[in-house]
């Protein structure tokens, strides 16, 4: 045994225990502690255990809103020594952001000094900034005095600190949430308080109602910089209803027309959470890069209020396709994620959609409500006992005076004359002489009787629920008339604009048209040459190397490649290699792996539909639009499972659909007989017993079939023996079809 473990203090023993299990015992333990006190809010009060204890730190410092300032340092060390012992950086991060009118919707601490801006900047020292809580605070904190909600001793036990605000605002939505714990997130944006309280009236009025009469008042989030959200409201509603999903928000722009014929584009709002220094950087940098070809300035003219300056290339740009190019090369779009994570009032942390949050506000308060009345009940009662012995004294004020100065112990005396309480007597002994007055007296029948009404009123509340919610309605009420959309702070300021207007942004425009040649190699390398070179020109390739697929294009061209796994690749014609050389694998230009192989390369264009099959003869028809993949892994659109491969891309020319198979058997059915789309496995084309699929053609059933045998075409019109539907087994092709199995066009 170590010398060090055989000194051990009186008492102390040595207990073996195995790595993993001690690991992941003290593992646990910081991650329920990095949940529930550090990272994510409570459903209740929206508040993360450092945001409550800045608030309560301020509020016995009686930094009230109609109170003077202090000092950040002051307050920081406060809440650090008293409350949270986590330093004082985090702290005061903390309290600066609550008291950013860019950052929280409703600012809880309002700030004196340099407390950031929109910019990026950061705040002054805490020594340099003063603060105290606003309105919205104090409606936090409103009847924490009076037993409304539990307290619990602090990290020392020094001090007493609340395990919730009574909330009576909305905060949780109202101001949003975010935090990172272990293993699990937060992410909440703002929404409008006016908004919020509507919406839980209606859940008083209708505790039934469903998200959709919720959504009615809620229509989305609002944020503090503004802007416009434009998300669908199926998207919009999925995400209320699960608690998980996102939104996106674009800068809020207008035109401004100048001398000449001449325009800019101004930006007034800019998404939520996005640095203004750091996006004119972004958007500069991207236009030295040449990669926002229409836009030809841009300027930060900005005070306190937002002012970015676009300038177009020229006037004859439109300016919904500039700003498309903007939203999608820029953070002038961004999308802000929702993500309910919350700890419910049982401290659980779990994921609640709007009306299960809503619900245990609404809760909340309503526990809030009766604690309060409870509180003001035996606040009443105390008093009551008081002026009834008073009135005792008033009635028998002669007697009262002779056994006060007759009697040694005048108390128990009193208490047996008149039947008293301790209180009553003890009362009654600390008198004054000027409260025997009869004015006096007339004051606590007054008194006594507007406490005894009240306490009536009180009974009767805290005996019918019914009678508490129409309170607690009020309440909200009130809230909603102080905080919404009639006060100032309380104006929806994010434009709910639906679902964005498709602007098609011609890429044609920014690339010079040139007529090229793709060559594609049996080996996948891939390269274009100047001009439309005769197709039947032979091509140098690399030893053992020959052509696969040669086809015409323009520079302004999308090439559209179907590979045997299903996924369809989009490729720049700009981007192919130029020159006499051998080009590059297009693996190289695309995600393709070396188990996969090319199907078809053809240049796209729209409006067109093409049919995609597998070998093992299914497949269905999809828009070209559907093939469009911006992503270099492409997009899979034909399912197959190995050693299942996709076979065909074929264009849609006509009604009809031939199809033959490995086993010689060509079948000939209509082309509605199979469906539109986007993603799948498809329908049987054609049953096999052996083999697979070998080719397929779409073309007009009134002018026939045709096939390619070497340099002839031949054309069969009357195909009578194989039509049939979809999914039969087909007859042996005609005569002088090729051994192949191929239409050869």
């Amino acid at each position: 045994m170590p010398d060090d473990l055989k000194t051990l203090p009186e008492g102390g023993d040595v207990r073996p225990t195995n790595l993993s299990v001690a690991l992941s015992e003290r593992y646990l333990a910081y991650a329920m502690s990095t949940i529930t006190a550090r990272s994510l809010p409570d459903v209740r009060d929206g508040l993360k255990p450092v945001h409550r204890r800045l608030l309560w730190a301020m509020h016995q410092l009686k930094l009230d809103p109609a109170a003077g300032f202090k000092k950040c340092a002051r307050i920081v060390g406060d809440v650090m020594g008293k409350y949270h012992p986590h330093g004082d950086a985090s702290i005061y991060e903390a309290m600066v952001r609550l008291a950013q009118e860019f950052a929280a919707r409703y600012p809880l601490v309002e700030g004196q000094g340099n407390f950031g801006n929109i910019d990026g900047d950061n705040a002054a020292a805490m020594r340099y900034t003063e603060a105290r809580l606003t309105a919205i605070a104090q409606a936090m904190l409103e009847g924490i005095e009076e037993n409304a909600v539990d307290f619990r001793a602090t990290y020392d036990g020094e001090e007493r600190e609340p395990v919730v605000l009574p909330a009576a605002f909305p905060n949780l939505l109202a101001n949003g949430a975010n935090g990172i714990a272990v293993g699990m997130a937060t992410s909440i944006p703002p929404h409008n308080a006016g908004e919020l309280c509507s919406a839980a009236l209606a859940l008083i009025a209708n505790p039934k109602a469903e998200i959709d009469e919720l959504l009615q008042h809620v229509p989305g989030p609002d944020f503090p910089t503004g802007g416009v959200m434009i998300e669908s409201r199926e998207a919009v509603r999925e995400a209320y209803a699960t608690g998980r999903g996102g939104f996106r928000i674009r800068a809020r722009w207008e035109k401004e027309a100048l001398k000449n014929g001449t325009w800019q584009i101004v930006v007034t709002e800019i998404p939520y959470q996005v640095a203004k220094s750091r996006l004119i950087e972004q958007i500069a940098q991207l236009m030295e890069e040449k990669k926002l070809p229409l836009l030809g300035d841009v300027r930060d003219e900005s005070t306190d209020v937002v002012r970015i300056v676009l300038e177009p290339k020229s006037r004859a740009v439109d300016p919904a396709v500039l700003m498309e190019t903007l939203f999608r090369a820029t953070p002038l779009e961004s999308r802000v994620s929702l993500n309910m994570n919350v700890l419910d009032a049982s401290r659980t942390p779990r994921v609640m959609g709007l009306k299960e949050v809503l619900r245990s506000w609404l809760d909340h308060r309503h526990e809030v409500l009766v604690r309060r009345s409870q509180h003001r009940l035996d606040a009443i009662a105390r008093r009551l006992e008081i002026l009834d012995g008073y009135l005792i004294a008033y009635l028998n004020l002669d007697e009262v005076i002779r056994i006060i100065r007759e009697e040694d112990h005048p108390k128990p005396a009193l208490i047996k004359a008149f039947d008293l309480t301790e209180v009553q007597a003890e009362a009654i002994l600390n008198m004054r002489l000027r409260s025997l007055r009869k004015l006096e007296e007339m004051e606590i029948r007054r008194e006594h009787k507007k406490l005894s009404a009240e306490q009536k009123s009180l009974q009767a509340l805290l005996g019918s629920e019914k009678a508490r919610w129409k309170k607690l309605a009020e309440q909200i009420e009130e809230t909603r008339q102080k905080f919404g959309e009639d006060s100032g702070i309380g104006k929806r300021r994010t434009e709910v604009g639906g679902t964005a207007i498709a602007v098609v942004i011609d890429e044609s425009a920014f690339v010079e048209r040139e007529p090229v040649t793709v060559i594609l190699s049996q080996k996948g390398w891939i390269r274009a040459l100047k001009g439309h070179v005769p197709l039947e020109t032979e091509h140098k390739f690399k030893e053992g190397d020959s052509l696969r697929i040669a086809l015409h294009a323009n520079t302004a061209d999308r090439l559209c490649l179907f590979a045997t796994n299903g996924k369809s690749f989009t490729i720049k014609a700009e981007a192919l290699p130029r020159g006499r050389g051998d080009g590059q694998p297009v693996r190289l230009m695309v995600d393709l792996t070396n188990e996969d192989d090319v199907v078809d390369l053809f240049v796209w264009s729209e409006g067109r539909k093409y049919l995609v099959a597998s070998t093992e003869g299914r497949g269905f028809v999809v828009k070209s639009e559907d093939l469009v993949a911006e992503k270099r892994t492409g997009k899979q659109v034909l399912m197959v499972d190995a050693p299942v491969e996709a076979a065909v891309c074929v264009p849609v020319d006509g009604d009809t659909i031939a199809v033959i198979g490995e086993n010689r058997k060509l079948l000939v059915f209509p082309l509605e007989q199979v469906p539109e789309m986007m993603r799948g496995r498809g329908v049987t084309l054609q049953g096999y017993k052996d083999g697979g699929m070998a080719d397929v053609k779409v073309f007009d059933g009134k002018t026939g079939l045709s096939w390619r045998i070497g340099d002839r075409v031949r054309l069969e019109t009357d195909l009578t023996a194989w039509r049939g539907n979809r999914a039969g087994a087909g007859r042996q092709p005609p005569n002088g079809f090729p051994r192949s199995n191929r239409f050869g066009d």
